[in-house]
């Protein structure tokens, strides 16, 4: 018997390297001398880097970077097979770099998102994914594109910095100095909202007040928004109302109108990195999960993703979460045949974090005895 655990991470209590270790010690009990193998898998928000570049192999580069607010800080990246980058915007300009009491979308910038870029296209990686979720900023992804060499300036000439405020302020988009290794490059945008960039479902209205935007500063922000959506179409990027192009305060945009990117789906951009389809081949169950599973895991989160590559190549696959929401059921749909939860008994959510371990190993052990009991009953059919 072959199984293969990938599971997302419980955030806060257990990784995806926990949980394989809980699994596998878990199975061999059950099924004494069954081959097991674990990856760990992550939707392209926290861990993705880590994620990937533990299944292949890979290594992290360190880089000093510009955050948010434009303060010196480090920040690194994934980098694996020789020639693929996989890059999280969240480490260098991500909402948690900003202090709550500093928190405007008017004064944070993507440029560190785009020192990031520009490294890899130095080092001379060539297959770029970007991650995009958990941003601070607003910007159109001007700070980004500024950083690989695009200038943006005013009507006086000036060159403007490329935050949330100068969205109203740009004039003229001279690309004259973009890196000429974006030519050579192939970007992968790994994004899970089909927002556009501007409108009641924009960017802004969207996301901007979560990063501290006021109603009045929201306000300014989409005006400007629309004013340099305009920009951009008198310069050849027609990106306003495309699906995604609001992700991450407009960095969905940039990256596809200046640098020719693809949008896709962060889990399936995973899956495919680390080959998920080939270690599919020969195995008999795929135990997958996340910390709560509810309607919207059906929407590119790790179960959906596993589960219908599961289907696809006619692999059994469950879960076990951490607890269930509304409409979890819908999972059943994706491949997911079954679901177990971690949860025993009535108790508060502080003692479920704190015996995190013990409940999950419970969960996986009634998992895997139902799943001996199911192939008993068959012998016996």
């Amino acid at each position: 018997m072959k199984l293969l655990f990938a599971s997302d991470s419980f955030k806060g209590t257990l990784s995806s390297e926990q949980i394989i270790r809980l699994l596998t010690e878990t199975a061999e009990k059950i099924f004494p001398g069954c081959e097991t193998s674990g990856v760990p898998i992550a939707d392209g928000g926290e861990g993705t880097v880590d994620a990937v570049i533990a299944v292949t192999k890979g290594s992290l580069r360190k880089v000093k970077v510009h955050g948010p607010l434009m303060e010196e800080t480090e920040a690194s990246y994934g980098v694996f097979h020789g020639d693929s980058a996989i890059i999280e915007m969240a480490s260098a300009s991500g909402l948690p770099m900003v202090p709550t009491e500093k928190r405007n979308p008017l004064n944070t910038t993507t440029y560190g998102t785009g020192e990031l870029i520009k490294d890899a296209l130095d080092q001379g990686y060539r297959k770029l994914s970007i991650a995009i979720g958990g941003s601070a900023t607003n910007d159109g992804g001007m700070g980004a594109m500024r950083a690989l060499g695009v200038r943006f300036l005013d009507a006086d000439g000036a060159e403007l910095s490329g935050c949330g405020a100068d969205l109203e302020k740009v004039a003229k988009i001279d690309m004259s100095g973009l890196h000429p290794a974006v030519a050579e490059a192939e970007i992968t945008v790994m994004c899970d909202v089909n927002n556009p960039l501007t409108g009641p479902d924009g960017a802004t209205y969207t996301f901007g007040k979560q990063k501290g935007g006021t109603p009045e500063i929201l306000d300014q922000l989409e005006a400007g928004m629309k004013h340099y959506a305009q920009v951009m179409r008198e310069n050849g990027m027609d990106v306003e109302q495309m699906a995604g192009a609001g992700a991450a305060g407009g960095l969905g945009a940039a990256l596809c109108g200046y640098l020719h990117a693809s949008l896709k789906s962060g889990i399936e951009t995973v899956l495919d990195l680390i080959n998920f389809d080939g270690l599919l081949e020969g195995t008999d169950l795929v135990v997958t999960g996340e910390g709560r599973i509810d309607w919207q895991s059906a929407f590119g989160k790790v179960p959906s993703g596993i589960g219908l590559r599961c289907k696809n190549h006619g692999v059994p696959a469950v879960a076990i979460v951490g607890g269930m929401g509304d409409g979890a059921e819908k999972i059943y749909e994706f491949g997911v045949d079954s679901i177990m939860s971690t949860i025993n008994g009535a108790m508060d959510i502080e003692e479920a974090l704190d015996r995190a371990e013990e409940l999950y190993r419970g969960a996986a052990e009634r998992t895997f005895r139902l799943i001996r009991a199911g192939m008993e009953i068959g012998k016996k059919a």
